[in-house]
């Protein structure tokens, strides 16, 4: 594991009160990745990114930031640390109240100094990066639903992060609207210079934009498997991986008998 990691996860033990869910987390997600945390329905993928994202403590183990804990963090540092990460929902999680550029404008009034002028400009910037121009009026209700993903990725941007965490950013998309997105979300890696840290058990975005993952398994409560996913779903010593990655193949196979 490299010493540069931009993410760093020790040990960490995850639990509700007596409930155990992953015990021993061990793994880096290094500064450039499009890291996936994978696994089975109920492993605790999203209680994960909760845990990365200070929503839920750990009951053993720590989480690191840039080599600095943020589970030891006192808030002050905490929300020091956070100001340089974006967050996309699975529902998107706009605010519906709120048009799309007001919901765009409003990380750059609570944590910046900009002018309305330069806020305007911003957000102009950021919506024609997802192909929302033109859409600053407009209230959640009143655009698609991969429309809507892709507003809530224009605030998620906002501030020009260095991480970008998603929870199952695919989901509810048709497979044309869910490939846009993965494109999309490469893009914006490389034009923002961010990490991305995503929750998705879309094997067509895997394959496509992941360079590294942790796959959680949900019998035995640890994670068994690290690495680039088609690495691992070619070579992991694990056949329960190698059956989760390669579970479209077998499908199509079977439905063409």
């Amino acid at each position: 594991m490299s010493e540069q990691a931009h993410i760093s996860i020790r040990g960490v033990t995850m639990a509700y009160g007596a409930r155990l869910i992953q015990r021993d987390l061990n793994f880096d997600v290094n500064r450039g990745d499009i890291f996936v945390i994978m696994g089975g329905s109920g492993c605790g993928k999203s209680t994960l990114l909760k845990h990365m994202l200070g929503l839920i403590q750990p009951a053993a183990g720590d989480i690191l930031f840039n080599g600095q804990s943020f589970t030891r963090a006192n808030p002050a540092a905490r929300d020091a640390m956070r100001r340089s990460w974006g967050i996309t929902y699975q529902s998107g999680g706009l605010f519906s109240a709120m048009t799309v550029g007001e919901n765009v404008t409003l990380p750059m009034q609570l944590y910046t100094n900009y002018s309305e002028a330069e806020i305007r400009e911003v957000v102009d910037y950021k919506l024609a990066l997802v192909g929302l121009s033109g859409y600053q009026g407009y209230y959640p209700s009143e655009i698609s639903g991969g429309m809507r993903k892709r507003a809530a990725l224009a605030r998620a941007i906002a501030l020009d992060p260095e991480i970008l965490f998603f929870d199952e950013p695919s989901a509810g998309l048709d497979p044309i609207s869910s490939s846009l997105l993965d494109e999309l979300i490469v893009q914006l890696k490389e034009s923002i210079g961010a990490t991305v840290v995503m929750v998705t058990h879309e094997l067509p975005s895997i394959f496509s934009i992941a360079s590294n993952s942790v796959y959680l398994d949900a019998n035995s409560k640890t994670m068994i498997a690290y690495g680039n996913p088609r690495e691992l779903r070619d070579h992991s010593d694990q056949p329960v991986v190698r059956q989760f990655l390669a579970r479209e193949a077998s499908a199509a196979a079977e439905n063409a008998q």
